[in-house]
């Protein structure tokens, strides 16, 4: 007697996995609901056991209770924050992509500008802040300036690695085709480049929201950095720590607008979420 055997579509659950009853969207969706739940719960585990008091580690319910009562105090200085985020990233964008794209064409931009930048990229940029203040004042445009100078080699480096990294035979294909060089860049280098170039963007987000606190603790008075500064020296870790919470919604918020995009210029690159 011989078995017989149905044809029936491979679910999830016959695939097996972690949780092969949910579909993956929602398992992105939980996962970071799941890992925040654990993070807090590990705060406020810690606060107990060492019986420490508000002032050296507020409880979670603490800081939201801050979060709701300076709303407005956080929200008004957070978009300054933001602001000076947005405008150096933008501006270290405009610089770093047609840098990187140079070096990635030119060997001899490559060997003549790369001992300049790793040295740049190796000067601490916290010992550079108190300088940007000396020179620009105490206006955004320090801030600014920080934004850039930590959001801009990683763009760099992406950009060029992308160009470099252009397979040989799809370069030998295109030039079959007899193209123009702007044929050359648009259709081929820079659609091979986007994805390195968006692993470089990505990374460069989260620095630039650094890079605005680094500005703002060297010399502001207004912004999360100042905020964080001035509710330290009033021992307020309460405000302290909501000002850290609001810094993180910024830059989870900023990665995943620059992810939305890549996804949207981007469609036949690997999808890593």
């Amino acid at each position: 007697m011989s078995a017989v055997v149905h044809d029936r579509p491979v679910t999830a659950a016959a695939r097996g996995g972690l949780l092969p009853f949910l579909d993956r969207r929602v398992l992105v969706a939980l996962l970071p609901l799941i890992a925040t739940a654990v993070f807090v719960l590990l705060w406020w585990g810690l606060k107990l056991l060492n019986g420490w008091n508000d002032v050296i580690l507020p409880s979670p319910a603490r800081v939201l209770a801050s979060l709701s009562s300076n709303s407005s105090l956080l929200w008004r200085h957070g978009l300054v924050t933001l602001q000076e985020t947005v405008l150096g990233y933008g501006l270290a964008i405009v610089i770093a992509v047609p840098l990187g794209v140079l070096i990635g064409y030119s060997w001899v931009i490559d060997k003549a500008l790369s001992p300049i930048l790793m040295g740049l990229n190796a000067v601490p940029k916290v010992a550079v802040a108190p300088l940007l203040i000396i020179w620009m004042g105490f206006g955004m445009e320090p801030k600014v300036a920080m934004v850039v100078l930590l959001s801009f080699f990683p763009i760099v480096l992406g950009a060029a690695s992308g160009i470099k990294a252009t397979p040989p035979d799809l370069i030998e294909m295109m030039r079959s085709l007899d193209p123009t060089p702007l044929q050359m860049f648009f259709k081929l280098r820079l659609r091979a480049a986007l994805p390195q170039i968006f692993v470089g963007l990505q990374v460069a987000i989260a620095l630039a929201v650094i890079g605005a606190v680094i500005g703002e603790f060297a010399g502001a008075t207004k912004g999360l950095g100042y905020l964080i500064t001035v509710s330290g020296g009033t021992a307020d870790t309460s405000l302290a720590f909501a000002s850290l919470v609001i810094l993180s919604g910024i830059s989870i918020a900023l990665y995943y607008i620059v992810l939305a995009i890549e996804r949207l210029l981007v469609p036949w690159a690997e999808v890593r979420a």
